[in-house]
């Protein structure tokens, strides 16, 4: 493989205005939604005391787990030592820490009382699980920050492997923690399982993997810059690996839980009652998100068209976005089982379905934090080398 030159994208077209105007412009949308959130008060949303956790939250755990998916090429390229992954691993750290930066703004802003962080930063409480993704979400910008710094400083370069690795640990900790907040609420019956945690880091390496490739293609079309077909079908491939793998967990998850009698009722509710969310799950996580990428990624005639593998990153984005809706929402829309093996009826709405229909103020939020991750990634190539000058073909060997 030839030497590689980082270069800055130049930034002075009206394009490139264009593009920081317009996710500047949906981020302000998103803040004057949180304005009118606050002021109004949360009746404004679809939340209420059954339904906690809204679409705010959907759109931030995406984030937080896709950017730990999104490190994913760098640490084939470090910890791997797949040399084809060296020029994509400075884009693939700048947009891990772009998207956990726009989860966590979004997470912030859903709070209610946004200055709290305050309390959750100075008193820790190391039986929540909360407690313990502060520290983790703290962590992953210091490590992946520190291998962004090895990368591109030549006095530190010799530290890049060890760096590379401990942000590769780092990030598996931190999807770990992520995956366990619903692992360990054991008063839900969708969320008591040790297997969340697994299958949160499987999901972060397709959701992470889908946006990079999104990013990775529009950097190059957009500045004129060469990317090769062995590149995109080196990561094509591994989108497949790792969403059939995400097929895998999901499958294995709804088993065991049809192998537990205590949780047909959950089960019967997500697959075949649910309305919203057996639709959502069927179509949107399944078709949608899962069977249909495969199709389109292993199928004959389409190993080099872009258009394909753009679509099927999209597709593979709005699968993650649907499973987290039904992991998150559906989870808490399904009743509390007080009383196992007890029929409950009260005026509290036990045993009842609660509904929840989201607001646009939530969906502005959320669609606020993806513009912010962006927002980040298009300002950072401006001002640093992130992208390699050439991803030609004939300047990477598809044996390194």
């Amino acid at each position: 493989m030839k030497k590689i030159e980082y270069t800055r994208v130049e930034g002075k077209s009206a394009g490139y205005f264009a593009l920081l105007g317009g996710l500047g412009l949906i981020m302000l949308i998103g803040l004057l939604a949180v304005w009118h959130m606050e002021h109004e008060g949360h009746y404004v949303t679809g939340m209420t005391n059954q339904i906690v956790w809204g679409m705010p939250h959907v759109f931030a755990v995406f984030l937080i787990v896709a950017a730990s998916g999104a490190l994913n090429v760098a640490s084939i390229a470090s910890v791997f030592r797949k040399k084809m992954y060296d020029p994509l691993a400075r884009l693939s750290a700048l947009l891990a820490v772009a998207l956990l930066a726009g989860g966590l703004v979004v997470l912030l802003l859903d709070l209610g009382r946004p200055d709290r962080l305050i309390v959750a930063m100075t008193y820790y409480n190391f039986k929540s699980i909360f407690a313990w993704n502060i520290i983790l979400y703290t962590g992953f910008f210091a490590f992946v920050g520190a291998y962004l710094w090895t990368m591109m400083d030549r006095n530190v370069y010799t530290f890049k492997p060890y760096a590379g690795f401990a942000a590769f640990i780092w990030r598996l900790i931190l999807t770990t923690g992520t995956g366990s907040i619903f692992g360990f609420l054991v008063a839900r019956s969708a969320y008591d399982a040790a297997l969340l945690a697994p299958m949160f880091i499987i999901m972060s390496f397709a959701y992470g993997l889908a946006i990079y490739i999104l990013v990775l293609m529009a950097a190059y079309k957009w500045t004129g810059r060469e990317l090769g077909d062995m590149v995109l079908n080196r990561l094509r491939n591994l989108l497949g690996v790792f969403v059939g793998a995400v097929l895998y967990f999901v499958v294995v998850y709804h088993l065991t839980n049809l192998y537990i009698t205590e949780h047909h009722g959950l089960e019967k509710f997500l697959l075949l009652e649910g309305d919203t969310y057996t639709n959502v799950f069927w179509i949107g996580q399944i078709l949608i998100g899962i069977i249909l990428p495969l199709i389109l990624i292993f199928a004959p005639g389409v190993r080099n068209n872009r258009t394909t593998l753009g679509l099927v990153s999209l597709m593979v984005i709005f699968g993650g976005l649907s499973q987290m809706y039904v992991t998150i929402i559906g989870g808490q829309a399904y009743p509390l089982e007080i009383f196992p093996g007890y029929e409950v009826s009260s005026s509290f709405f036990d045993g009842v379905v609660a509904e929840y229909t989201p607001s646009i103020y939530e969906i502005a939020l959320g669609v606020g934090g993806v513009a912010l991750s962006l927002f980040a990634v298009v300002f950072g190539i401006k001002v640093l080398g992130f992208l390699p000058a050439s991803l030609a073909d004939k300047d990477v060997d598809p044996h390194a």
